[in-house]
């Protein structure tokens, strides 16, 4: 088991993985943790993009701050959580959704899907986090 150097952990954050978002829930209830897709190039911020009036967004806009955790089980069980402040939150941009799902679907079927969820998915934001906190390992092979 050895922790991941910074550009080990850049990199691994970088890749087009779905990470689990976690945010302070509301008292009484455990955090939300929900699967997402984000955006993050090493040494930048990390952002998602999210409706604007999402639980999750309530959540991270009350606590002002939130955790990504992206792993892998194949070659080696790896993994890496970074969690930071919110810089900012802006209104959603088409280029920006186009961006994120080129990310994650076949080139093929990002038309598609941005027109879909330009028009069926309500209001969105971009919620920017600066990485401040690293925890990272890799366990070895299975």
């Amino acid at each position: 088991m050895a922790a991941l150097s910074r550009e080990e952990r850049e990199q691994f954050l970088a890749e087009p993985r779905v990470a689990a978002l976690s945010v302070a829930g509301e008292a009484g209830r455990a955090p939300l943790t929900v699967p997402i897709w984000y955006q993050y190039a090493p040494g930048g911020d990390a952002w998602i993009l999210t409706g604007l009036h999402s639980r999750k967004n309530r959540l991270i806009g009350a606590a002002g701050r939130f955790s990504l955790m992206v792993d892998r089980l194949v070659p080696t069980i790896r993994y890496v959580s970074v969690e930071g402040p919110v810089l900012d939150t802006v209104p959603a941009t088409v280029e920006r959704l186009r961006e994120i799902s080129a990310r994650y679907l076949p080139a093929e079927k990002i038309d598609g899907y941005v027109d879909f969820a330009w028009k069926n998915h309500g209001e969105q934001v971009i919620v920017r986090m600066r990485p401040e906190r690293w925890v990272s390992s890799d366990l070895g092979s299975l």
